[in-house]
Order: C-alpha cells, then structure tokens, then sequence
C-alpha cells in the first residue's frame, strides 16, 4: 500500500531544486532580463555548496557557499548584458558552458566524499525544502505588493519609462541577475547536500533548462512556478517508484519522462496563447495602472 502523505513529501523534495532556480529566473526574467545560464550556476552552486559544507562540517554554511558562488558567477552575464550591452542569448549559452566546465575542473578533488548530514525538519524534511516553499508567497508579495518589485517590473515592461521616472535601471537588473543566480546556487546544492550526498561531475542533468521551462509554464507567477515544479517533482517520483516496482519499461523512457511532460505541457501552453492572441487577449502579467503610481 502506497502512502500518498509519503509521496506528497517525497514530491516536495523532488522538485526543491527546480523551484529554487524558477523562482529566481522568474524575477530576472520580471525584470526584462533572459538569463539561460540557469544550468552553469546550478552546477556552480552544486560544487561550491558541496566543498563549503564538506570542508566546514556544516550544510547550512554550504548553502550560504552556493548562494554567494551563483550570485558571483552571474555577475559576468550582468556586465556583459547591462554594460557592455552583449546579446541575451549568446551570454546566457556562454555562462552555462562557463559554468559547466568550471564545475568540471574544480570538482575533481571533491569526487568520492561524502556531504555532512542535514537534520530533518518537520515531517521530516530537509529545512531548504520548507525555506522554498516560503519563497513563493515571498516572491509573490514582492512582485505584487511591495514598491520595489513595481519598480522592477516596470523595469521589465518598460525600460525607457522607468528611466524617465527616475530609476536606475541596470541597478536593478543587476540586482536581480545576481539574486538569480544566489536561487540558482542554493538549488544547485540542494542536489548535491540533501539528495545524492556527493559530488558528480553533470550532476544538475539539465534542471536549470527545465527551470527555464517552468517559468514560461507559469506564466510568469510564483504559484504557476510552484504548480510546474511540482508537476516534475511528480513525474520524477513517479519514475522512480516505477523502477523499485520492476516495471518492465525502458530506463531510458523513464528518466525521459519528466522532460517529456515539461515539453507537452509547454506545447499546450503556446497553442493556448497563439489562440489567445488572436482573440485578441491582453498580455499577462502586464502592470496597467499600478506602473503609474510608481510616480
């Protein structure tokens, strides 16, 4: 008899490291900003989590390492996009493989040792699965309620008008860039402290791409960004059960299987909009109104 509490709780586990890292895309991507290095920080975040918690003893202490080891590595992308004004895309690649490679180089040593154990939560879960879970209605509030995330997401959709208003734009940009990259970092480690215990070189396996996906599956909110990582949580933990049940399906379309749900829900998702458009529909997200009263 399957437990479905046991399952929920291994769900939320399973999709921390995406909600983490969708969470801080959302808020770059708010801010008008498209950073695909979500996968290079990751990766960063994952290695410099797992050193600082191994070498200090302390989980915690390597996931204030991750946070700050992602802010560090977005920095180059916010120079050369807010500075030296270099395209989106092609920087966003670079730092991936920037991220890749250095994780690959550095990591090495770290190979074959195990991270310190984290105590449990409540219900038993790792505390970092409890801190994202309030990162949601945090990241909501402030995208929603407070007076700097209207100045953010002025910045977003409109850049010239939040200039003309006084703003600093590329402060805020880069504000956001490197708080990305801090989210990015800490989900990087969660993989590496709470989930495989030890370092392995790729380790992310492409969730920093998956992290991407789900903010356009969440139209750009922090309950959609929750609702996508728990839709791959979900099939992760389903994968899983159906190969400790010795399901005679191919391993290989198993482990696909999350990525195969991530890309049918986001076709849906753009036959969804395209209709929409032609509707005529509005653009979400779009502040209306409130973007006047950051006057």
């Amino acid at each position: 008899m399957i437990d479905p509490v046991a399952l929920f709780l291994l769900l939320l586990s399973a999709s921390t490291p995406i909600l983490f890292a969708a969470l801080g895309e959302l808020v770059v991507e708010r801010a008008g900003v498209l950073n695909l290095g979500v996968e290079g920080m990751m990766i960063t975040g994952a290695l410099a989590g797992f050193a600082a918690a191994y070498h200090t003893g302390n989980p915690f202490l390597g996931f204030a390492g991750a946070a700050l080891a992602g802010a560090l590595i977005a920095l180059p992308f916010a120079v050369l996009t807010q500075f030296l004004l270099s395209n989106q895309v092609a920087s966003g690649l670079a730092l991936t493989l920037f991220g890749l490679g250095l994780a690959a180089l550095f990591g090495k040593p770290m190979e074959g040792v195990k991270a310190p154990a984290m105590s449990p939560g409540p219900l038993g879960l790792n505390w970092i699965v409890w801190l994202g879970l309030l990162m949601v209605p945090a990241i909501w509030w402030f995208l929603n309620r407070s007076r700097a995330g209207l100045i953010l997401r002025g910045v977003g959709e409109n850049h010239d008008a939040a200039h003309a208003l006084g703003y600093d734009v590329r402060r805020v940009r880069i504000a956001a860039i490197a708080f990305g990259g801090a989210m990015a970092g800490i989900g990087g480690a969660f993989i590496s402290i709470s989930t495989v215990l030890q370092w392995t070189e790729g380790m992310t396996a492409g969730a920093g791409w998956i992290a991407l996906a789900i903010v356009v599956f969440s139209n750009w909110t922090a309950p959609g960004v929750l609702a996508g990582a728990w839709l791959f949580g979900g099939v992760t933990v389903l994968q899983l059960r159906l190969q400790a049940a010795g399901v005679r399906v191919p391993v290989q379309l198993l482990s696909m299987a999350p990525y195969l749900a991530t890309i049918i829900v986001l076709v849906a998702i753009s036959a969804r909009q395209k209709f929409s458009r032609r509707a005529g529909g509005t653009a979400p997200g779009s502040l209306g109104q409130d973007f006047h009263a950051l006057r």
